[in-house]
């Protein structure tokens, strides 16, 4: 097991460009959509991994556990931040966010407490899936400076505390039907949306979906964002013996930031 270190993120995200993605609008509006999930989406984590930390018994998970709610909420709060630099560029995101956590805190509400678990541990292997792809695929090397420190340091931690949740799942309850079960739920409500908040997003900057699959297809040969992300990491979370450890890319954010001259943030 290795630590989990809260870290801050200082960068002041006002001066970020309407097509911080390479110039590339609609990989921008796509990049947005997820942008856009993550501050209710990471408190969503952080509740469903609470619910269960008195049956946390091994000390080293508790404090796993206690440095995953530190990142995960620090990664609220930074999206937070980037939703208001949207608000500021003209985008209409708050009818979204209203009836994306209406219909989020319902299907909560009538979701039993170990589901909501092992959704979530189902969704870090997506996101440590997504954090590895912007380091290797060079994702982050075409994102404006401040967005590129925002992501980088989101998905350096998104690899760090990958086992988390997972862990907290096989403590309470190791059954292969809940993790299965958890994943379709993740898989579905991820995906989901993902791709309404695109949508919303892409509309307002005059693309529909059509457009947007089309003007992506070449983008798609040079990372296969859905094939790489959900259908390979389903495959890999389906393995009966599969963990988190398995994935080897606990070096992925050190080799990058060493090779941009950059240092990662310090502990908060």
């Amino acid at each position: 097991m290795t630590s989990i270190v809260p870290r801050d993120f200082d960068v002041d995200l006002a001066a970020v460009p309407r097509a911080w993605f390479g110039g590339d609008q609609v990989a921008t509006d796509i990049s947005n959509g997820v942008n856009l999930l993550f501050p209710h989406g990471e408190r969503f984590f952080v509740r469903s991994v609470r619910h269960f930390l008195d049956q946390v018994e091994d000390p080293t998970l508790r404090a796993q556990v206690k440095g995953f709610f530190g990142q995960e909420g620090r990664h609220a709060h930074a999206h937070d931040d980037l939703n208001a630099v949207l608000r500021a560029q003209g985008y209409e995101i708050d009818r979204f966010l209203a009836s994306y956590k209406r219909i989020s805190d319902w299907l909560e509400a009538h979701t039993s407490p170990k589901v909501r678990l092992a959704a979530t541990a189902a969704a870090e292997h997506f996101t440590a899936s997504l954090a590895e792809g912007a380091f290797n695929r060079g994702a982050l090397d075409v994102a404006d400076p401040r967005m590129q420190k925002l992501l980088a340091w989101h998905a350096a931690e998104e690899i760090e505390h990958k086992a988390v949740a997972y862990d907290v799942l096989q403590a309470v309850d190791p059954s292969y039907r809940l993790r299965v079960v958890g994943l379709a739920y993740a898989t579905v409500t991820l995906g989901g949306f993902w791709l309404w908040a695109a949508r919303e997003m892409l509309r307002q900057d005059g693309f529909t979906l059509r457009s947007a699959v089309k003007h992506l297809r070449g983008l798609r040969r040079q990372d296969p964002l859905v094939k790489r992300v959900f259908a390979a990491g389903i495959r890999t979370y389906l393995r009966r013996d599969f963990h988190p450890s398995q994935i080897r890319n606990e070096g992925d954010a050190a080799r990058w930031f060493a090779a941009h001259d950059m240092a990662m943030p310090e502990a908060a």
